[in-house]
């Protein structure tokens, strides 16, 4: 039996819990259904027989549970007579129940070649527990716009009675709803009834269109798809709004709808929009890889802070001419849309920390308020391992940079407009992923620097992790290759594997490399890639508040083209623009 067979028979025989007795002054006057965490479906003449202000909801699959209190907050437009039209009431529940509501089937799901065999749950006189009753559908065709005719499964089965009146109406083989029991034959012995099914429930209640699925999905997957939804909720793994738009985009075929503007508010209304607003052709498989995105949300643990909007000050080194001893300096605030230079000049290399320190103050007026700092350097090459992170943070305040901000560099020949356009394209398809990759450049591995090209430019690619520092000479040609793929994002320590030339470490057991790859990947595999800056920046604090930590000289070159909005890219800003000397 396979796994989606062993869950549609689950689902068959479970007792859905969101199926509700309605009750007014403690009296059962009907039946109904959960379509969300608090709002109930029933019939507008159940709820009409008593005082509105004495309604409750109680579901019977939880046995002992409590009644809850109602209000109607919608209806159907109703009349009052038994042929009336818009016999439909919408109930709010004091509270969210925690319940899973029910799934909805597509219009056309009540009917087939074969006649579908459809269950009714209800409370009659003698069953206030409840009562099964077992129909199909007549023919596909409404009677007035607005019923469907039900007829008994057996012709000596459970007839429908006062009690069934709101009751859903659900396909026995998957459990998903087809209507609503709105009226019984009325005649002693004769085993029919009328259904209003979903598509006219949704013209009544418009609220409800939203969680009818389209038909180009198949049973199986959908119910796959709900009830992966159904375990991450229940487990905690629901996801923030940026996340969830991440999870459908990953999924989304290229014709598929962009998803809401305003967002998914939680993984049940990602898996709804899935469900009910994308047909056609591939349809199918959209929900398939959806349903995929969730199932791997058990696998790797949701990553939850907000992502964030970096308003990055650039600090741009560079080797001066005018001897070993001076470094080119520029400064930039990104904001706005817009770079604004700060400053530039040349300073003595000893003073270098000081002084950049200075112009990082002196950089932030220019951001807009309430966005995420970031302070990124653009190095040299035999320069990127500068340990800028372990500058002082103020003149009065040893606390490393690197432990106040998020701190991250890239290599200054990366600035090309070439390599910005590759890194934008592999920026834009990093967006979609839930977690960094790392690909790991081990110490005693044999992989050829052109290999690594190859499997950095590949689609899944994002992180390249080294054992080994830059300027190891084991190291240093896959490191140009990770810079020049160019790989997103790169990270290694300082310290790196102090294995030498005349011993080459073997990367096993004992390797501080291979202990650093291993923590790395830990901590980075379930972080998306825009957030590493902060995550790198919590890792820094452990590290200088714990001796020995395995983070302290970690070096983080992180570089997404969009954050620095040059219009042309490079270093020009500052040639073109009026900007305060150094000295």
């Amino acid at each position: 039996m396979t796994r989606v067979q062993r869950m549609r028979r689950m689902t068959a025989m479970d007792s859905p819990e969101w199926h509700a007795r309605v009750e007014c002054a403690g009296q059962v006057v009907g039946a109904g259904f959960l379509v969300t965490p608090r709002l109930v479906l029933t019939c507008a003449h159940v709820v009409h027989e008593g005082p509105a202000d004495a309604l409750a909801v109680t579901f019977t699959e939880r046995p002992g549970s409590a009644p809850v209190p109602a209000r109607i907050v919608a209806e159907g437009g109703w009349a009052g007579g038994v042929t009336d039209l818009g016999d439909l009431a919408v109930l709010e529940l004091e509270r969210e129940v925690g319940i899973a509501p029910a799934a909805l089937a597509p219009v056309d799901a009540a009917h087939g070649r074969q006649p579908r065999k459809l269950v009714v749950y209800g409370f009659p006189v003698g069953f206030d527990e409840g009562t099964l009753a077992e129909y199909r559908i007549t023919a596909p065709q409404l009677l007035n716009r607005e019923w469907m005719q039900l007829e008994a499964w057996q012709p000596d089965g459970q007839p429908l009675a006062p009690g069934f009146s709101g009751a859903a109406v659900t396909l026995v083989d998957t459990g998903e709803v087809v209507g609503m029991v709105t009226a019984a034959a009325g005649d002693q012995g004769v085993r029919n009834g009328r259904m209003m099914p979903t598509e006219v429930m949704a013209r009544h209640w418009p609220g409800l269109a939203g969680l009818v699925p389209t038909s180009d999905h198949r049973s199986a997957d959908r119910a796959r798809l709900r009830d992966l939804v159904e375990r991450a909720v229940r487990t905690g793994l629901d996801c923030d709004p940026v996340r969830l738009a991440r999870l459908y985009r990953a999924a989304a075929g290229p014709f598929d709808p962009d998803p809401p503007q305003e967002g998914f508010d939680s993984l049940r209304a990602a898996a709804l929009f899935v469900l009910c607003e994308i047909d056609g052709e591939d349809a199918a498989g959209t929900v398939a890889r959806f349903a995929d995105q969730v199932e791997a949300l058990f696998r790797t643990p949701v990553h939850t802070s907000a992502v964030p909007r970096w308003a990055p000050i650039l600090v741009e080194l560079q080797h001066s001419g005018a001897g070993d001893g001076q470094v080119r300096v520029e400064v930039s605030a990104y904001s706005g849309g817009r770079r604004h230079p700060v400053a530039s000049g040349t300073v003595p290399r000893a003073g270098l920390p000081d002084r950049v320190r200075d112009l990082i103050e002196a950089a932030f007026p220019c951001l807009t308020a309430g966005d995420d700092e970031l302070i990124a350097f653009a190095l040299p090459r035999d320069w990127i391992d500068l340990p800028v992170d372990r500058w002082a943070s103020a003149p009065d305040d040893d606390t490393p940079l690197g432990c106040v901000y998020p701190v991250v560099v890239t290599d200054q020949a990366r600035r090309r407009a070439g390599a910005r356009h590759q890194l934008t394209r592999a920026w834009n398809r990093l967006d979609t992923v839930p977690g960094a990759r790392l690909h790991r450049v081990e110490c005693g591995g044999a992989e050829e620097p052109r290999r690594l090209r190859v499997r950095l430019r590949q689609a899944d690619a994002c992180l390249a992790g080294f054992a080994a520092a830059p300027a190891s000479a084991r190291t240093r040609p896959h490191f140009d290759t990770s810079l020049t793929a160019p790989a997103p994002v790169v990270v290694w320590s300082r310290g790196g594997c102090d294995g030498g030339p005349d011993e080459p470490c073997a990367g096993g057991d004992g390797c501080a490399g291979k202990t650093f790859l291993d923590e790395l990947d830990a901590c980075v595999s379930v972080v998306p890639p825009a957030e590493l800056p902060r995550r790198i920046l919590q890792l820094r604090e452990e590290a200088d508040s714990e001796d020995g930590h395995w983070a302290r000289d970690i070096q983080l070159l992180w570089d997404d083209p969009r954050v620095f909005t040059d219009p042309h890219g490079g270093t020009a800003a500052h040639a073109r623009s009026p900007v305060s000397p150094l000295e």
